[in-house]
């Protein structure tokens, strides 16, 4: 069975989609700066995809068109496809010897600043009152 021109459509615009995105879009190339940091730009990535197309008679109501292509017949084809996709910077994994942290862009992220600090409060709070020392924790 011959290939339905929909599916050409669909092929071409998931083929064009596949060569636009690829894991370097969500995470970044890694860079090292002099200390030893390696960070990344993380991203997230958002894509919409539509295909749609649709068959009509010819102007004889119930006959098929003439077949000049060698079609088999069919009735003639107009359609279309698109795509969409939006990117937006998320933030930066920041790799050292201490761990893996994670830099949002937004500075509307307390809540992730406040997950940094709890395990240096917990080993805090775990530590004799004797054996700790005065340090503070600041949150940026």
């Amino acid at each position: 069975m011959a290939e339905h021109p929909i599916e050409g459509l669909m092929k071409s615009a998931l083929d064009s989609i596949a060569q636009m995105i690829d894991v370097n879009t969500i995470l970044g190339d890694p860079v090292e700066t002099s200390d030893g940091h390696v960070i990344m730009p993380v991203s997230k990535v958002s894509l919409g995809f539509a295909a749609g197309g649709t068959e009509w008679e010819s102007g004889d109501r119930g006959q098929r068109s003439q077949d000049t292509s060698g079609s088999g017949g069919q009735l003639p084809f107009g359609g279309g496809s698109g795509a969409g996709i939006s990117l937006n910077p998320m933030g930066f994994l920041v790799l050292n010897n201490s761990g893996v942290r994670f830099l949002p862009v937004s500075g509307e992220a307390v809540f992730d600043r406040l997950l940094d600090v709890v395990p240096d409060l917990i080993t805090k709070l775990a530590t004799p009152a004797a054996k700790r020392t005065t340090t503070t924790t600041t949150l940026v």
